[in-house]
């Protein structure tokens, strides 16, 4: 028997033990490969075999409150390619060119890629879809897609939002609900070979989408087309920067209208309405063109603030009277000025002609500053901040819409100075959304509880059955019903007698207060420039509405009874006819009423002349102003001539001074604070 000598045994040991580890280390790899990343490899694999194009769902509608439609789909097409499956892509490139409207060089660019599918052009006509279809090009497909559209235009645009070209919402509502809206997208399968062509029995599958949840808005959409109608008659009226205008249930705190001029339509959101001012855009760069896109978007009601000036009154009010540091007999003496702070003299809108003695109620009518800040002085600058925030200032309202600011209140009683105390009284030293105007101004009339605001009343399915819904939702009580049902008064009176005369409305029992304030612009006061305002409730014996209307930078004429209150008077009465709210006319009213009378032109007539003629047609006229005489002459009167107005009614006269500019009514001067 041959033996094996001890080299040959160690070489083959050596052999087997090599053996060995190769063996367990293919058996390792089998192992690894099939089970431990067998998913994995078999997912590669289904790539490599398949490709796959998203087919996007049905976006949601946007309904109003009754149902109409304001954001809708319509449809479109989509062309596709698979460029490994394109025999001839510069031919290809050449027949696509005048039905897509693209160069073919970039049609050819995409045709060559290596990607399994590119898209040639989106949202493309029924019309070009057939074109393409009739062209029988191998590698090239159409996919029905649909478009976000906007039927009514520009209408409610800041509230609505717009959309981007692959439907994900940008802005409004369209993108705070954009998850709600978009639905789940469906995919179109198809089996491939190594080289992307489709295999002529490997099959297809298209898993189809789940169309978006529709949202349902507070948004009426005839309240909004009079608070529209309004906006844009007062931007033109009195070419002002902007307008904006909100109307408010405030019981409820669903937002019924939120109009802001100028606007754009979200079917071309990057394009101004204003074709100067697109003339004007085309001269800039990308990011100076992005920077007018950004302010044509900004949403003014929740996005910007301002002071508020006189309408804050009415927190200094409701403190006064809710704390008893004040009450209806209290009275106020008024000399014009505030002159008991150190280095500071204060004044009165009146300080030419004082309002001396008066009580609560009559100084809340004249908007008295020096009433004001005596009535903050008695209150004290902690109750004074407590208030401030309990109406909601200085915290976002809650509303549901995307950049919303909390105002400037003060940061600390600390920081609260005297002065800083005087003119918070009458809303300087302040800043405000419009949003938390309204809303604190709703706590009056609904019986002194501060409400959250909201925009969206529901959503429903794609079958519309409602799936959630949005129920009033009361943040905290701010003050008593009985300090609500004083304050109503009050402002019922500053509508009657006082600078809101312009928002009175026969049979419907108005009330209101007007605001003018100074802009400030990089931290100062600018000459020249205000934000005028009214808000205001109705009726205020059981009030349906709130309406704040605020105008920027109006030209000419800028107090806010004149130029905010016709506004909101037009919206007011349209609304609550709309809402059938019966009329209740005073016997004054029904008296008025039976005869109505032309105002005349009393233009360039001296005040002597035009007061005879006004007088003569039973017409009342203002034209408190101390320093003219019997020759001064009109320069403007409201309303205009040639207006029906019932007997009895006022005329505002705009006399002229030494330097030829319009002087203004005592009312009027009254309302510049």
């Amino acid at each position: 028997m041959h033996r094996i000598n001890k080299s040959t045994r160690k070489r083959l040991k050596f052999a087997i033990f090599v053996v060995t580890l190769i063996v367990f280390f293919l058996g390792y790899r089998l192992i690894r490969v099939q089970v431990i990343e067998g998913s994995e490899y078999k997912r590669g694999a289904m790539q490599q075999w398949t490709k796959a194009i998203n087919l996007k769902s049905d976006r949601g509608f946007i309904y109003d409150r009754k149902g109409r439609k304001l954001a809708v789909n319509i449809t479109s097409f989509t062309v596709w390619a698979s460029p490994s499956d394109v025999e001839n892509p510069e031919e290809t490139a050449l027949k696509l060119e005048t039905i897509l409207e693209i160069d073919s060089t970039k049609i050819y660019e995409n045709l060559v890629k290596e990607n399994s599918v590119v898209k040639l052009k989106q949202w493309i006509t029924r019309e070009e879809a057939e074109m393409v279809r009739e062209l029988e090009l191998e590698g090239v497909s159409i996919v029905d897609d649909n478009k976000r559209y906007y039927p009514f235009g520009n209408f409610a645009s800041y509230v609505l939002g717009f959309t981007d070209i692959d439907n994900n919402g940008l802005y409004g509502i369209e993108r705070v609900y954009d998850e709600y809206l978009t639905g789940v997208p469906g995919v179109w399968v198809k089996a491939t070979d190594r080289d992307n062509r489709q295999l002529p029995y490997g099959g297809e599958k298209i898993y189809n989408p789940e169309d978006g949840t529709s949202v349902v808005l507070t948004i009426d959409e005839t309240i909004q087309g009079f608070a529209e109608d309004a906006a844009e008659e007062a931007l033109i009226k009195n070419q002002a920067k902007s307008v904006s205008i909100i109307v408010m249930d405030p019981n409820t705190g669903e937002v019924l209208a939120m109009a802001n001029k100028p606007d754009y339509d979200p079917n071309n959101p990057r394009m101004s309405l204003d074709e100067n001012v697109n003339k004007q855009w085309e001269s800039l760069s990308f990011e100076e063109q992005q920077q007018k896109w950004y302010e044509l978007w900004r949403n003014y009601a929740i996005n910007d603030i301002y002071e508020p000036g006189s309408t804050f009154k009415i927190v200094t009010a409701a403190a006064a009277l809710e704390e008893a540091s004040a009450n209806l007999n209290t009275h106020y003496y008024c000399n014009g000025f505030i002159r008991d702070i150190p280095g500071v003299v204060l004044r009165c809108s009146s300080w030419y002609d004082p309002h001396e003695d008066q009580d609560f109620s009559t100084s809340f009518s004249n908007s008295c500053n020096v009433a004001f800040v005596n009535m903050a002085r008695d209150l004290g600058k902690e109750k004074m901040l407590e208030y401030i925030k309990a109406f909601g200032f200085g915290e976002v309202t809650g509303i549901d819409l995307l950049g919303e600011q909390k105002g400037i209140i003060p940061s600390g009683i600390d920081s609260i100075r005297e002065v800083n105390l005087a003119t918070l009284s009458y809303g300087h030293g302040i800043a405000v959304t419009p949003i938390q105007m309204i809303n604190a101004i709703s706590v009056i009339g609904n019986g002194g509880n501060l409400m959250t605001p909201h925009i969206v009343k529901s959503l429903l399915d794609s079958d519309s059955r409602v799936i959630e819904t949005y129920e009033p939702e009361l943040k905290r009580q701010v003050i008593s019903e009985d300090t609500s049902s004083e304050l109503l008064d009050m402002l019922e009176l500053t509508v009657l007698e006082g600078t809101g005369r312009r928002a009175y409305v026969p049979g419907y029992r108005v009330g209101g207060k007007t605001g003018t304030a100074q802009k400030i612009i990089d931290g100062r006061y600018v000459d020249g420039k205000y934000i005028s305002s009214f808000g205001g409730l109705a009726p205020v014996d059981d009030s349906r509405i709130a309406v704040l209307v605020i105008v920027d930078e109006p030209t000419g004429i800028y107090y806010g009874g004149t130029v905010a209150g016709p506004a909101a008077a037009s919206v007011i009465e349209n609304t609550l006819n709309y809402l059938e709210v019966p009329r209740k006319y005073t016997e004054d009213e029904l008296e008025a009423t039976k005869e109505t009378v032309l105002v005349p032109n009393v233009r360039n007539l001296s005040i002597n002349s035009a007061g005879k003629m006004l007088t003569d047609l039973d017409l009342r006229y203002t034209t408190e102003y101390e320093d003219f005489n019997i020759n001064t002459l009109v320069l403007d009167q409201y309303p205009s001539p040639g207006v029906e107005v019932i007997k009895g009614s006022i005329i505002d006269l705009y006399l002229e001074d030494g330097s030829n500019n319009p002087i203004l009514s005592s009312e009027e001067i009254n309302d510049s604070n």
